[in-house]
């Protein structure tokens, strides 16, 4: 039996795990933890062949646990993730596989496929020909434009399509998405968001502002090269000079 340990701070996606090991034979459910640090003193108690580990919790991250674990004789390790950002530190530290949610039952069971490889090490580690080629796949799908952005709130996750948010605002550690009347909370930092959303939808327009260029309605000129953008909606924003030199491209001779 392959004893396997959930670790995630979102219950619901440890019942979405839990159900799907259900129909597996040869995997015994050891123990769920909500958090790393959790998790590492359950592992004292009760050692276990698999971990399926979620990156972004309170306190002890996934990555932090990973780190921790011994690589000869500690778990494998498949990362459960919203998150496609995380997929090349995953590989750093030897991860089995890279779920994303969400995820299907088929795509579950190609992960625990490459686990039973893993840990019956019927294939040779550290060879970057032979990492999972749904691994590899994650990889190179950060070179995807982002379509849907996880949010946690209240107690649950839930998907957002990118093509619904009007504009993204910095926030301390957190940034703000406005889709309609609605706000959202992402712990993110802007250059990274920037850096997964379509270039041809969304611009940086200052420092502290992305924007979803279909919801532009009009520019206005202000003093010193700035301008006001202001959207379907009529909320006002700034374009500052420094990021006016992206906007040629698409206004033509506007500027």
């Amino acid at each position: 039996m392959i004893r396997t340990l959930i670790v995630d701070d979102e219950p619901l996606s440890r019942r979405r795990i839990r159900d799907l090991l259900e129909s597996e034979a040869d995997f015994e459910l050891v123990g769920e933890c909500g958090d790393g640090t959790e998790a590492m003193n359950l592992l004292r108690e009760k050692p276990c062949d698999l971990m399926f580990l979620d990156v972004e919790m309170p306190g002890l991250n996934g990555l932090e646990v990973a780190r921790q674990l011994d690589s000869g004789s500690g778990p494998a390790v498949i990362f459960v993730t919203a998150y496609d950002c995380y997929a090349l530190p995953a590989f750093e530290v030897h991860a089995v596989d890279y779920l994303l949610k969400p995820f299907d039952r088929l795509r579950f069971r190609k992960a625990l496929a490459w686990a039973r490889m893993a840990i019956r090490r019927e294939q040779p580690e550290g060879n970057d020909e032979e990492l999972p080629t749904a691994m590899l796949g994650e990889l190179h799908s950060k070179s995807k434009p982002l379509e849907r952005v996880a949010i946690k709130t209240g107690g649950r996750v839930f998907f957002l399509r990118t093509e619904d948010i009007a504009w993204v605002e910095a926030a301390g550690n957190y940034l703000r998405l406005h889709v309609g009347k609605e706000t959202y909370s992402l712990r993110e930092t802007m250059n990274n968001l920037e850096s997964r959303l379509d270039p041809e939808r969304f611009w940086r327009i200052h420092r502290s502002t992305i924007v979803n260029v279909d919801r532009i309605r009009e520019l206005q000129p202000l003093f010193h090269g700035d301008y006001v953008v202001i959207l379907q909606d009529g909320t006002e924003l700034t374009l500052s000079r420094t990021y006016r030199r992206n906007l040629p491209g698409l206004f033509g001779d506007a500027f």
